[in-house]
């Protein structure tokens, strides 16, 4: 027996045994989902007593003196008699209000409790998920800030290209952020609450109640869905509200975990180039048999995770297309593991982006030699222009600049040496008017443009404003248990 009840006996998701959040966990677990059940009985039976249901205080009181009395084992054995879940805490719920039993889930059917219950938890868990982007927002930008001017080279095609600044690529990975930061507090605000509507939709089961009277049914609606912290309701929906919400949000979860895997994918192409460091601990192993190892493990637990995260949303989408007419019940299962599995994710994935942000470590000289390697042949277009305000004629300059890059790339390429393109133009008399300038033509901050600029304009207009609704809540750390 102690065997069978040791959790490590049998399987448990990593999401929530190893990586989830206890916030998060709890948003998602059995005591939350079934409390809050009753809770939703507790706002119909107040309200069916305001509109004059012969419902007593007595009888609400005793409901909620008992929404967390709930005992599993009973609801368990209850269900696998009636197989039927929400039937089965009926009972168990009746069982401790005797004096309430008579009025508990009045009028309703399961969906009132099951559906009401996953809008409340997703609103209350995308509250997590928003304070935690806006953190990860915060600390990428506190690293932008700071590195604003210093040069980097840009690539495109994975190729060297364009001198850009470590901190206009950080806010490359903020400003996608950012569209996922509205684009989820829009997922939020569009959320309505299912509210009262009866077994499929009609409020029929009410309108028999309040004996035909449909402003009182209204009135009901309307009451439970403020008690619930909803500012509207479906005015339509079937015996469920429309699935299409759920795709709606897992969409926007997915385009979260997008934005993130580009993120890490880009640190772990720059921890490959030793450019920045996610942090490493002082006694941490990054390789088994290879003990030199600093491997970009956090990063790459994002890209694994975010990876999975994306894929959810198929399922949402999936479900929604084969809802048929009022309702199929082919829903249930998959809405359990994808709902939660898609918050659990996006929670434990933020919160690894938060802890990689606090501690990026950037290798300027590293960084500055990878310039000195590449810059000689981007600077020849600036060397070309300073020639000819000398006189110079510009299709002469650009063969003799031309012949020069190909020697100093074959010795790159063929003879696996440095670039020494620089040291080729100054052993050049053909160049001999520009000798002086070559330092001032070879600065790296002459090649970023308006990359600083740009910087501080984009922090200042659209990132500041952004994080003043979450300001409470950014000095908060990332937990991680691993």
């Amino acid at each position: 027996m102690a065997a069978e009840q040791n959790p490590r006996n049998s399987y448990r998701s990593p999401l929530s045994s190893r990586y989830a959040s206890p916030e998060m966990s709890h948003c998602f677990s059995e005591m939350k989902k079934f409390s809050t059940w009753r809770q939703l009985w507790v706002y119909l039976a107040k309200a069916e007593k305001t509109l004059g249901l012969d419902i007593t205080d007595e009888q609400i009181a005793e409901m909620e003196a008992n929404l967390t009395n709930i005992d599993f084992d009973r609801a368990a054995a209850e269900e696998k008699r009636c197989r039927h879940d929400v039937m089965a805490h009926v009972h168990t719920f009746s069982a401790c209000c005797p004096k309430a039993s008579a009025i508990i889930h009045l009028g309703a059917t399961s969906a009132y409790v099951g559906d009401n219950t996953d809008l409340i938890i997703m609103k209350e868990a995308l509250d997590i998920v928003l304070r935690k982007l806006a953190r990860c927002i915060q600390r990428l930008s506190i690293f932008a800030e700071e590195h604003r001017n210093l040069p980097t080279l840009g690539f495109t095609h994975m190729q060297p290209a364009q001198l850009t600044t470590v901190g206009k690529r950080g806010c490359l990975w903020i400003q996608d952020l950012l569209m996922d930061l509205r684009n989820l507090q829009r997922v939020q605000d569009d959320l309505r609450f299912r509210g009262v509507k009866g077994t499929t939709g009609t409020q029929a089961s009410f309108l028999e109640l309040f004996e035909g009277n449909h402003e009182k049914v209204e009135v009901l609606d309307k009451l439970v869905t403020e008690m619930a912290g909803f500012k509207s309701a479906f005015i339509i929906c079937g015996q469920t509200y429309t699935r299409k919400v759920d795709a709606d949000v897992l969409g926007a979860m997915a385009s979260l975990g997008s934005s993130v895997h580009k993120i890490c994918t880009d640190l772990r192409l720059l921890a490959s180039m030793k450019e920045i460091e996610e942090p490493f601990e002082k006694e941490q192993i990054g390789s088994s048999a290879m003990a030199y190892k600093r491997n970009p493990m956090r990063s790459e637990r994002c890209c694994a995770l975010s990876r999975h995260l994306m894929t959810l949303v198929q399922d949402a989408l999936m479900t929604h297309s084969v809802q048929w007419m009022e309702r199929t019940l082919d829903d249930s299962a998959n809405r359990r593991l994808s709902l939660s599995e898609a918050f659990l994710t996006a929670d434990v994935t933020l919160s690894t982006l938060q802890n990689i942000s606090e501690g990026l470590v950037v290798y300027p000289k590293v960084i500055e030699r990878h310039i000195r390697q590449e810059l000689p042949f981007m600077a020849t277009e600036n060397i070309i222009m300073a020639m000819v305000k000398l006189g110079a004629n510009r299709q002469v300059c650009h063969e003799n600049i031309r012949q020069l890059s190909q020697e100093a790339a074959a010795v790159v390429k063929e003879h696996g040496g440095e670039n020494d393109l620089v040291e080729r133009i100054k052993g050049s008399n053909y160049f001999a008017p520009i000798h002086s300038q070559m330092e001032k033509l070879m600065d790296p901050k002459t090649f970023t443009g308006r990359a600083p600029q740009q910087v501080t304009r984009f922090l200042e207009e659209e990132v500041r404003s952004a994080l003043k609704p979450y300001a409470q809540w950014l000095d908060d750390i990332a937990d991680l248990n691993l």
